[in-house]
């Protein structure tokens, strides 16, 4: 697995780094994004999905509450996952990830993903973020090779 670390002062520097990720990002894939709430992980997506002509980083919203959210560009279908009010493996399975995932231009970015072992095992690997001062983040890109 490679790893990439990353640290970001500002929102903005996050947006931008959301543009060097993406270009590691090759569909189709399944990406676990971790860290607490408010870590940053939906601002990362935002320029994920900007970079990749998904969204405007102002169409991307957290889907904490719909669970899932479909950006379609014209070279990606970006999903963006929240999956922290699921708590088992059957709510996960009804949620049609073999779906989503059976685009061959699909990328699925899944927060909290790591909580079920269906998506660890189909993922290629995880974005890793953490708080630091202020708006610092520190972020910690392991993507299999």
């Amino acid at each position: 697995m490679k790893e990439r670390r990353f640290k970001t002062r500002s929102v903005e520097e996050t947006l931008a780094l959301g543009g060097r990720i993406a270009a590691m990002l090759h569909p189709p894939l399944i990406v676990i994004l971790r860290g607490e709430v408010g870590a940053g992980k939906t601002t990362l997506v935002k320029g994920i999905a900007a970079a990749l002509g998904a969204a405007a980083e102002d169409e991307v919203t957290s889907p904490t509450f719909t669970i899932v959210h479909e950006y379609i560009g014209t070279s990606v279908r970006l999903f963006h996952l929240d999956l922290y009010r699921l708590e088992t493996e059957e709510q996960i399975a009804v949620l049609g990830i073999d779906e989503m995932a059976g685009y061959p231009d699909s990328l699925l970015l899944v927060e909290w993903g790591e909580r079920f072992e269906s998506i660890v095992k189909r993922s290629a690997g995880e974005i890793y973020m953490e708080h630091g001062d202020g708006d610092e983040r520190g972020l910690i890109v392991r993507l299999k090779e």
